[in-house]
């Protein structure tokens, strides 16, 4: 960051243990800061505790209304995918269009020069001396991957407090804010915007329909059953098909474009590679191909690929080791060591 008395940080405040933590380190490094919370759906307009946990912290508390920006430009988003057959990623889609994009308009539009959060990311300088994201220090709670799509330009104007602690860490500091209200509270696992995490239920509810059924299909072909709606499939999904077969079946693609979804068995599920859009690089694009650690989703372990770019966003992976459940609509993230490249949108495996 530059010269402390330069620097105003708006700190994105949910009121959990991450976000609150962030919050206080750099309330101790006397900058200007202020807490910002988000209203992105039914939710209070305040959570009862947030503002003693603001007051006790000492920042200033800002709420802003993002429940209609935050409907278009991921709710939407998720519904739309799932009926056309895709299976969306709403937290990386999120982080990108109202975290690091509408969020940042809005406190920059008031005279921030940062935005902090309570991620698990790095920053620092990369060979050439420019600014680069990297893995968090704790390979249980890294959530670069979730960040793949922040645009480059950013990056100067962004804070991570908490990126060179563990969860533990965390934990500690967040118990000796002596506020025993809030020690307890739990970090969900679930889609934020979802009741009970019944994906099916709210997809229906918001399109008001169920999506049309169909044939579930070998990859010859041949009819196996019938689906209940594009909707209800993922790849590499095991549960719900009804298909007696001497070997359990998987989802192994879905074809919008024929509302049929393709079944086999495990060995069908591996795929050499993948071609993605949107591909968003957070370092120079290289001009010619380079071997990378391609991520294809969230806890995935990583694989050694050779990415080639092409044009208009688009790219090719090719996989050192075949993968299982290459899935379109999620996000492939890619690395170098613990740097983050950049990341795109999966169109299709190979």
């Amino acid at each position: 960051m530059t010269r402390a008395s330069s620097v105003r940080v708006a700190v994105a405040l949910s009121g959990g243990v991450d976000s609150s933590v962030a919050a206080l380190l750099l309330s101790r490094q006397g900058l200007v800061t202020w807490g910002v919370h988000l209203r992105l759906g039914d939710e209070p307009a305040v959570p009862p505790t947030l503002p003693a946990l603001a007051s006790h912290i000492g920042l200033p508390l800002e709420i802003l209304d993002l429940r209609e920006e935050f409907a278009r430009l991921v709710v939407d988003y998720f519904v739309d995918q799932y009926f056309e057959g895709r299976t969306p990623n709403p937290c990386v889609r999120c982080n990108a269009g109202i975290k690091f994009g509408v969020l940042w308009e809005k406190v920059r539009a008031q005279g921030a020069t940062h935005l902090a959060t309570g991620h698990y990311v790095r920053l620092g300088p990369g060979p050439d001396g420019s600014l680069r994201l990297f893995r968090g220090a704790d390979p249980a709670k890294d959530q670069s991957y979730f960040l793949c799509q922040v645009p480059r330009e950013l990056l100067p104007h962004l804070v991570f407090p908490l990126g060179e602690l563990t969860k533990p860490e965390v934990r500690a500091q967040f118990q000796q804010l002596g506020l025993p209200a809030l020690a307890n509270c739990q970090e969900s696992q679930d889609i934020c915007f979802i009741p009970q995490n019944d994906y099916q239920e709210f997809l229906r509810a918001r399109r008001g329909r169920r999506g049309c059924p169909g044939d579930l299909v070998d990859r010859q072909g041949r009819i196996l059953g019938r689906h209940q709606g594009l909707e209800n499939y993922t790849v590499g999904q095991r549960r719900g098909l009804r298909t007696p077969a001497p070997e359990p079946y998987y989802v192994v693609q879905i074809q919008p474009e024929c509302n049929r979804v393709v079944i086999g068995p495990k060995s069908e599920l591996y795929s050499h590679g993948l071609r993605a859009r949107g591909m968003n690089w957070l370092v120079d694009p290289p001009e010619n191909e380079l071997t990378v650690t391609a991520m294809i989703r969230y806890r995935h372990p990583g694989v050694q690929a050779v990415l080639r770019p092409g044009t208009g966003g688009r790219v090719k992976v090719l996989f050192a080791s075949p993968q299982a459940a290459v899935t379109p609509g999620q996000a492939v993230a890619f690395y170098e060591g613990d740097c983050l490249l950049g990341g795109a949108w999966i169109e299709e495996r190979i």
